[in-house]
């Protein structure tokens, strides 16, 4: 257990260097090992070097592939030259920090975001959130819960299921759209494809599938990230900010609309395409 109190104990080190040779985390146990996919590549962007080396040597052995960045300079770098399939990104960071970072990603790609937050900070985890963040986690962390989060994000971006769905067909049609859920793709009414995060296609997908009903915010956050609401339902305001500004081409209407009892309706109808 050295290796998690270790590492929660760095993840709330203001920007500290580490001034002598990392030391190895211990092994993990067994029996509190949380397995990962194999085949998946995580790119840390932390400027904290002892931070940096244990996460990378924690996720190395629940069996990620890990790229490992200090600025956003060796992050661009990285991203040439290798595939990522997620990227853990510290938002305090030199020069260039997390927001601009991640705002900046998500012009290029809808590659999955979990960012790094100093603990409490609701105004930087919210402008993550907005910038296009997937999903969150305060600094100082567990690293079986950032684990647990990698693992989720994941699964979403592949196709994993985010909780009981009152329809089952793949393909579902609303007011001209098309929502694929086997390759995790939305496409207008004029057929052009619309870029959605994961975190994005999960709220769309919950809210097709239930359209018509009214989902609390607690709720929405357990059917896509898999946790209850709590402190943290502001997270799907945001989400549910992004999703309709990508929707709704209209002024002044939304096809997603807020419940004063706390919660939001998606009102087109739903059809299987």
């Amino acid at each position: 257990m050295n290796d998690l109190k270790t590492l929660a104990a760095c993840g709330s080190l203001a920007r500290t260097r580490s001034s002598g040779t990392d030391r190895p985390p211990a092994s993990t146990p067994s029996n509190i090992a949380i397995h990962a996919m194999s085949t998946q590549s995580i790119l840390i962007v932390e400027d904290d070097q002892e931070t940096r080396n244990l996460v990378a040597r924690y996720l190395r052995e629940n069996s990620f592939n890990v790229g490992m960045a200090a600025n956003g300079r060796e992050m661009d770098r990285y991203i040439s030259q290798n595939r990522v399939d997620l990227i853990v990104l510290d938002l305090m960071l030199p020069g260039e920090d997390g927001l601009s970072l991640c705002r900046r990603l998500r012009v290029d790609t809808t590659t999955p975001i979990i960012i790094l937050t100093a603990k409490g900070d609701d105004v930087d985890r919210i402008l993550g959130l907005e910038m296009g963040a997937d999903d969150y986690l305060p600094k100082p962390f567990n690293p079986r819960e950032l684990l647990a989060r990698i693992n989720a994000v994941l699964r979403r971006q592949l196709g994993g299921s985010a909780g009981p769905a009152a329809k089952t067909s793949a393909r579902l049609r609303f007011e001209g759209w098309i929502i694929d859920s086997r390759m995790r793709e939305l496409r207008d009414p004029e057929g052009a494809q619309v870029p959605l995060t994961s975190a994005e296609f999960d709220l769309l997908q919950s809210f097709c599938e239930r359209h018509g009903r009214i989902l609390s915010r607690d709720t929405l956050l357990n059917m896509t990230r898999g946790r209850p609401g709590g402190a943290f339902g502001r997270s799907i305001d945001v989400l549910v900010s992004r999703l309709r500004g990508k929707l709704d081409r209209t002024e002044g209407t939304s096809m997603i609309k807020t419940v004063r009892t706390g919660g939001y309706i998606f009102t087109p109808r739903v059809d299987e395409a």
